[in-house]
C-alpha cells in the first residue's frame, strides 16, 4: 500500500494476465484501465482532477460503471501509453484508498518516461518470457525437461521418435513465443 507495483517486460509475455490473476486472488475487487484503448474521458480525469482525488474517483467510477470495495486494486495496464497516469501514482498511493499495479513494455516505458516525473512510490520488477522448461511445465509436461537434462549429462542421444517429439514441442514454443494458451 505504500508503493505501486510496476511490472516491466517485453511485449506479450503475460504482464497483464499476471496482474489480473493477482487482483482476482488477492483482492476483493479490481479495476483495470488499459491505456492502449482507454477513452479520452478517462484520460482527461488524470489531467483535470488529480488535485481533487475524491472527484477523480467519483468520476472514474461513473465512467467505468464500477465502484470498488475497500480491499481493491487498480491496474494501470500499458501505462507507457499514457505517462500522466504513471506520474499520478504518487498522489494515488498517498491517498491510500486502493493498491496499484502498473504494467508496461520496457522500451516504451523508458522512452516515454523522459516526459514525466517518475514516482518514487513505485516498486519496479522486470518480467521475462518463459524459457522452454517453464513452457513445458505450463503445458503440463513435467517429464521432458528432466529427460533432456539426463540425456545431456550422460551424453546419451535420445531415440529418433523422442527427439522428433521434443523438437515438435520446441517449434511450438518458438512459434507462439513461449506463452501457452490457458
Amino acid at each position: 500500500g505504500k508503493t505501486a507495483f510496476m511490472i516491466e517486460g517485453a511485449r506479450r509475455i503475460g504482464k497483464s494476465t499476471s496482474a489480473i490473476e493477482v487482483a482476482k486472488k488477492e483482492y476483493d475487487d479490481y479495476l483495470s484501465l488499459d491505456f492502449a484503448i482507454e477513452s479520452n474521458d478517462v484520460k482527461n480525469l488524470f489531467e483535470k482532477y488529480m488535485g481533487n482525488i475524491d472527484d477523480f474517483f467519483r468520476y472514474l467510477f461513473i465512467l467505468k460503471n464500477k465502484e470498488l470495495k475497500e480491499n481493491s486494486v487498480i491496474i494501470f495496464d500499458e501505462v507507457q501509453m499514457f505517462p500522466l497516469a504513471r506520474q499520478s501514482i504518487k498522489y494515488l498511493v498517498q491517498d491510500g484508498r486502493f493498491h496499484y499495479i502498473e504494467t508496461g513494455s520496457l522500451i516504451s516505458v523508458k522512452k516515454k518516461s523522459k516526459e514525466i516525473l517518475i514516482p518514487s512510490e513505485e516498486q519496479r520488477e522486470k518480467m521475462f518470457p518463459m524459457d522452454f522448461e517453464e513452457f513445458l511445465w505450463a503445458t503440463g509436461d513435467t517429464q521432458t525437461a528432466k529427460l533432456i537434462y539426463e540425456s545431456f549429462e550422460n551424453k546419451n542421444p535420445l531415440p529418433d521418435a523422442i527427439h522428433r517429439k521434443i523438437m515438435e514441442k520446441f517449434r511450438t514454443y518458438m512459434v507462439i513465443g513461449g506463452m501457452p494458451q490457458t
